[in-house]
Protein backbone atom coordinates (compact mmCIF):
# COMPACT_ATOMS: atom_id res chain seq x y z
CA UNK A 1 0.00 0.00 0.00
CA UNK A 2 2.87 2.35 0.88
CA UNK A 3 4.47 1.61 -2.50
CA UNK A 4 1.21 2.33 -4.33
CA UNK A 5 0.74 5.65 -2.50
CA UNK A 6 4.31 6.62 -3.37
CA UNK A 7 3.73 5.97 -7.08
CA UNK A 8 0.37 7.76 -7.08
CA UNK A 9 1.91 10.77 -5.32
CA UNK A 10 4.75 10.95 -7.82
CA UNK A 11 2.43 10.66 -10.82
CA UNK A 12 0.19 13.39 -9.39
CA UNK A 13 3.18 15.71 -9.03
CA UNK A 14 4.41 14.80 -12.51
CA UNK A 15 1.11 15.53 -14.24
CA UNK A 16 0.45 18.65 -12.19
CA UNK A 17 3.82 19.85 -13.44
CA UNK A 18 2.84 18.92 -16.99
CA UNK A 19 -0.46 20.77 -16.72
CA UNK A 20 1.38 23.79 -15.34
CA UNK A 21 3.73 23.61 -18.31
CA UNK A 22 0.70 23.52 -20.63
CA UNK A 23 -0.46 26.84 -19.20
CA UNK A 24 2.93 28.40 -19.87
CA UNK A 25 3.18 27.23 -23.47
CA UNK A 26 -0.30 27.57 -24.95
CA UNK A 27 0.16 30.81 -26.84
CA UNK A 28 2.75 33.21 -28.13
CA UNK A 29 6.20 32.76 -29.56
CA UNK A 30 9.14 30.94 -28.06
CA UNK A 31 11.38 32.72 -25.60
CA UNK A 32 15.06 33.35 -26.38
CA UNK A 33 15.99 30.42 -24.11
CA UNK A 34 13.58 28.07 -25.90
CA UNK A 35 14.80 29.26 -29.30
CA UNK A 36 18.36 28.49 -28.23
CA UNK A 37 17.46 24.80 -27.88
CA UNK A 38 16.69 24.57 -31.61
CA UNK A 39 20.14 25.04 -33.19
CA UNK A 40 21.77 23.06 -30.37
CA UNK A 41 19.48 20.11 -31.10
CA UNK A 42 19.83 20.46 -34.86
CA UNK A 43 23.64 20.60 -34.90
CA UNK A 44 23.83 17.74 -32.40
CA UNK A 45 21.65 15.60 -34.67
CA UNK A 46 23.70 16.35 -37.79
CA UNK A 47 27.07 16.16 -36.05
CA UNK A 48 28.08 19.69 -37.06
CA UNK A 49 30.32 20.33 -34.05
CA UNK A 50 31.78 23.64 -35.23
CA UNK A 51 28.36 25.24 -35.47
CA UNK A 52 27.28 23.39 -32.32
CA UNK A 53 29.98 25.27 -30.39
CA UNK A 54 28.50 28.56 -31.55
CA UNK A 55 24.98 27.40 -30.70
CA UNK A 56 26.01 26.23 -27.21
CA UNK A 57 27.67 29.58 -26.49
CA UNK A 58 24.55 31.41 -27.63
CA UNK A 59 22.36 29.09 -25.59
CA UNK A 60 24.30 29.69 -22.39
CA UNK A 61 24.19 33.43 -23.08
CA UNK A 62 20.41 33.14 -23.57
CA UNK A 63 19.88 31.65 -20.12
CA UNK A 64 20.26 27.89 -20.55
CA UNK A 65 21.96 26.37 -17.54
CA UNK A 66 24.82 23.90 -17.89
CA UNK A 67 22.58 21.00 -16.86
CA UNK A 68 19.82 22.05 -19.26
CA UNK A 69 22.30 22.27 -22.13
CA UNK A 70 23.72 18.83 -21.38
CA UNK A 71 20.23 17.40 -20.94
CA UNK A 72 19.48 18.25 -24.58
CA UNK A 73 22.22 15.76 -25.52
CA UNK A 74 21.00 13.19 -23.00
CA UNK A 75 17.50 13.39 -24.45
CA UNK A 76 18.60 13.32 -28.08
CA UNK A 77 20.63 10.14 -27.80
CA UNK A 78 17.26 8.34 -28.12
CA UNK A 79 16.73 10.01 -31.50
CA UNK A 80 20.17 10.41 -33.07
CA UNK A 81 22.22 7.82 -31.19
CA UNK A 82 24.98 7.71 -28.60
CA UNK A 83 27.78 8.84 -30.99
CA UNK A 84 26.08 12.15 -31.79
CA UNK A 85 25.04 12.67 -28.16
CA UNK A 86 28.49 11.91 -26.79
CA UNK A 87 30.12 14.21 -29.33
CA UNK A 88 27.62 16.86 -28.32
CA UNK A 89 28.44 16.47 -24.64
CA UNK A 90 32.16 16.69 -25.40
CA UNK A 91 31.50 19.89 -27.33
CA UNK A 92 29.58 21.37 -24.40
CA UNK A 93 32.50 20.56 -22.09
CA UNK A 94 34.90 22.20 -24.55
CA UNK A 95 32.76 25.34 -24.68
CA UNK A 96 32.51 25.46 -20.88
CA UNK A 97 36.28 25.18 -20.53
CA UNK A 98 36.82 28.02 -23.00
CA UNK A 99 34.24 30.19 -21.22
CA UNK A 100 35.84 29.53 -17.84
CA UNK A 101 39.20 30.61 -19.26
CA UNK A 102 37.47 33.86 -20.27
CA UNK A 103 36.17 34.23 -16.71
CA UNK A 104 32.59 33.48 -17.77
CA UNK A 105 30.83 31.61 -14.99
CA UNK A 106 27.71 29.79 -16.17
CA UNK A 107 24.94 28.58 -13.89
CA UNK A 108 24.98 24.84 -13.20
CA UNK A 109 21.21 24.65 -12.65
CA UNK A 110 19.09 21.97 -11.02
CA UNK A 111 19.81 18.28 -11.43
CA UNK A 112 17.05 15.75 -12.00
CA UNK A 113 14.75 14.86 -9.12
CA UNK A 114 15.15 11.17 -8.17
CA UNK A 115 12.13 8.95 -8.77
CA UNK A 116 10.46 7.33 -5.75
CA UNK A 117 11.90 3.98 -4.80
CA UNK A 118 10.43 1.02 -6.70
CA UNK A 119 8.79 3.21 -9.35
CA UNK A 120 7.11 1.08 -12.02
CA UNK A 121 8.90 2.81 -14.88
CA UNK A 122 7.04 0.85 -17.58
CA UNK A 123 3.66 1.87 -16.17
CA UNK A 124 4.81 5.46 -15.77
CA UNK A 125 6.22 5.62 -19.29
CA UNK A 126 3.09 4.07 -20.76
CA UNK A 127 0.96 6.75 -19.12
CA UNK A 128 3.22 9.55 -20.34
CA UNK A 129 3.38 8.12 -23.87
CA UNK A 130 -0.42 7.81 -24.02
CA UNK A 131 -0.86 11.34 -22.68
CA UNK A 132 1.54 12.86 -25.21
CA UNK A 133 0.53 10.74 -28.21
CA UNK A 134 -3.15 11.29 -27.48
CA UNK A 135 -3.91 7.55 -27.56
CA UNK A 136 -2.27 4.24 -26.57
CA UNK A 137 0.69 3.32 -28.78
CA UNK A 138 1.95 -0.23 -29.33
CA UNK A 139 4.76 -1.28 -31.67
CA UNK A 140 3.46 -4.69 -32.70
CA UNK A 141 6.48 -5.54 -34.84
CA UNK A 142 8.90 -5.54 -31.89
CA UNK A 143 8.12 -6.00 -28.23
CA UNK A 144 11.69 -4.94 -27.43
CA UNK A 145 11.37 -1.55 -29.11
CA UNK A 146 7.88 -1.09 -27.66
CA UNK A 147 9.24 -1.71 -24.16
CA UNK A 148 12.17 0.67 -24.64
CA UNK A 149 9.93 3.43 -25.97
CA UNK A 150 7.58 3.12 -23.01
CA UNK A 151 9.96 2.33 -20.15
CA UNK A 152 13.07 4.19 -21.22
CA UNK A 153 12.16 7.05 -23.56
CA UNK A 154 8.79 8.09 -22.12
CA UNK A 155 9.64 6.70 -18.68
CA UNK A 156 13.27 7.25 -17.71
CA UNK A 157 14.01 10.24 -19.97
CA UNK A 158 10.75 12.16 -19.65
CA UNK A 159 10.84 11.69 -15.87
CA UNK A 160 14.07 13.71 -15.79
CA UNK A 161 12.75 17.14 -14.88
CA UNK A 162 15.80 19.17 -15.96
CA UNK A 163 13.85 20.02 -19.12
CA UNK A 164 10.07 20.39 -19.36
CA UNK A 165 8.02 18.27 -21.73
CA UNK A 166 7.61 21.16 -24.20
CA UNK A 167 11.36 21.82 -24.13
CA UNK A 168 12.05 18.14 -24.83
CA UNK A 169 9.70 18.31 -27.81
CA UNK A 170 11.37 21.48 -29.11
CA UNK A 171 14.65 19.56 -29.07
CA UNK A 172 13.12 16.44 -30.62
CA UNK A 173 11.31 18.29 -33.42
CA UNK A 174 14.44 20.29 -34.22
CA UNK A 175 16.56 17.14 -34.39
CA UNK A 176 14.09 15.13 -36.47
CA UNK A 177 13.64 18.06 -38.86
CA UNK A 178 17.41 18.10 -39.39
CA UNK A 179 17.91 14.41 -40.19
CA UNK A 180 17.16 12.58 -43.43
CA UNK A 181 14.39 9.98 -43.62
CA UNK A 182 12.62 10.95 -40.39
CA UNK A 183 9.55 12.66 -41.85
CA UNK A 184 7.04 10.24 -40.30
CA UNK A 185 8.64 10.62 -36.86
CA UNK A 186 8.67 14.40 -37.29
CA UNK A 187 4.98 14.34 -38.16
CA UNK A 188 4.25 12.31 -35.03
CA UNK A 189 6.23 14.66 -32.84
CA UNK A 190 4.51 17.74 -34.18
CA UNK A 191 1.35 16.20 -32.74
CA UNK A 192 3.15 15.24 -29.52
CA UNK A 193 4.44 18.81 -29.31
CA UNK A 194 0.88 20.10 -29.37
CA UNK A 195 -0.15 17.59 -26.70
CA UNK A 196 2.88 18.60 -24.63
CA UNK A 197 1.67 22.20 -24.65
CA UNK A 198 3.30 23.87 -27.64
CA UNK A 199 1.01 26.05 -29.74
CA UNK A 200 0.83 25.96 -33.53
CA UNK A 201 2.50 29.36 -33.50
CA UNK A 202 5.38 27.91 -31.52
CA UNK A 203 5.72 24.98 -33.95
CA UNK A 204 6.07 27.56 -36.70
CA UNK A 205 8.63 29.41 -34.59
CA UNK A 206 10.75 26.25 -34.52
CA UNK A 207 10.78 26.16 -38.32
CA UNK A 208 11.49 29.88 -38.52
CA UNK A 209 14.43 29.50 -36.14
CA UNK A 210 15.81 26.59 -38.16
CA UNK A 211 15.66 28.87 -41.19
CA UNK A 212 17.34 31.79 -39.44
CA UNK A 213 19.91 29.92 -37.35
CA UNK A 214 20.61 26.60 -39.09
CA UNK A 215 19.80 25.89 -42.74
CA UNK A 216 17.16 27.13 -45.18
CA UNK A 217 16.79 23.75 -46.90
CA UNK A 218 16.23 21.98 -43.59
CA UNK A 219 13.61 24.57 -42.70
CA UNK A 220 11.92 24.32 -46.10
CA UNK A 221 11.61 20.55 -45.83
CA UNK A 222 10.34 20.79 -42.25
CA UNK A 223 7.84 23.43 -43.32
CA UNK A 224 6.29 20.99 -45.78
CA UNK A 225 5.80 18.46 -42.97
CA UNK A 226 4.35 21.12 -40.67
CA UNK A 227 1.97 22.32 -43.43
CA UNK A 228 0.79 18.74 -43.94
CA UNK A 229 0.25 18.33 -40.21
CA UNK A 230 -1.68 21.57 -39.88
CA UNK A 231 -3.85 20.71 -42.88
CA UNK A 232 -4.69 17.27 -41.49
CA UNK A 233 -5.47 18.59 -38.02
CA UNK A 234 -8.09 21.15 -39.08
Amino acid sequence: MKYLLSILTFCSVLFLGLNSSFANYQAGSLTAKQQAIIPIASYTATGDLNNLKIAVNEGLDSGLTINETKEIMVHLYAYCGFPRALNGLATVDEVLSERQNKNIHDTMGDDTTPLPANTDILALGTRVQTQLAGAPVNIASSSGIDYMLKAHLFGDLFARDILTYPEREIATISALASMNGTESQLLSHLNIGINAGLSKTQLQDIINTLDAKVNTQIAKHAQETLDNYLASSK
